[in-house]
């Protein structure tokens, strides 16, 4: 039986349109360093903490307020052995309408608990989704970078 990927949910207040925006504007809730464009297909964008982290995702399909996916590319997790465990894995965005709501369906799928970077980024991707990502739908302000 395959290992189940990381998943989380959040629910806002708000359209189908107004999520699928803010998930786009990247740099509006994924603190880090961030170049490339990141709300068009086959556009590829680099996420960076530096000495901790480094990824390149390609946005391999956006279906308009239904759904978002990003190929990684290539990854450099400093803090653990296999740098690496990232790369091929896809990160998933399902958008759906409930009633006057929306519900953020996210996926990593690949990161498996199996993955040494499992707990460290399981808990990162539950705080960026019903933390950064919920407060950039709904309030619309840029969230503040740690780093």
């Amino acid at each position: 039986m395959a290992q189940e990927s990381f998943t989380a949910v959040c629910v806002v207040d708000k359209t189908p349109a107004e999520v699928t925006a803010a998930i786009n504007n990247v740099r509006g809730w994924w603190s880090g360093q961030i170049t490339g464009d990141t709300d068009r297909i086959d556009a590829e964008f680099t996420y960076s903490v530096p000495g901790v982290h480094r990824s390149t995702q390609k946005i391999t399909e956006i279906i308009p307020n239904k759904k978002i996916v990003w190929h990684v590319r290539d990854a450099s997790l400093s803090f653990i052995k296999e740098e690496d465990e990232w790369k091929g894995t896809d990160i998933i965005f399902e958008i759906v309408a409930i009633g006057t709501k929306t519900e953020v369906r996210f996926e990593h799928k690949g990161l498996v608990p199996d993955f040494e970077c499992y707990d460290a980024c399981s808990n990162a991707w539950n705080l960026l989704i019903n933390g950064n990502l919920f407060r950039f739908i709904m309030t619309g302000e840029i969230q503040p970078s740690p780093w």
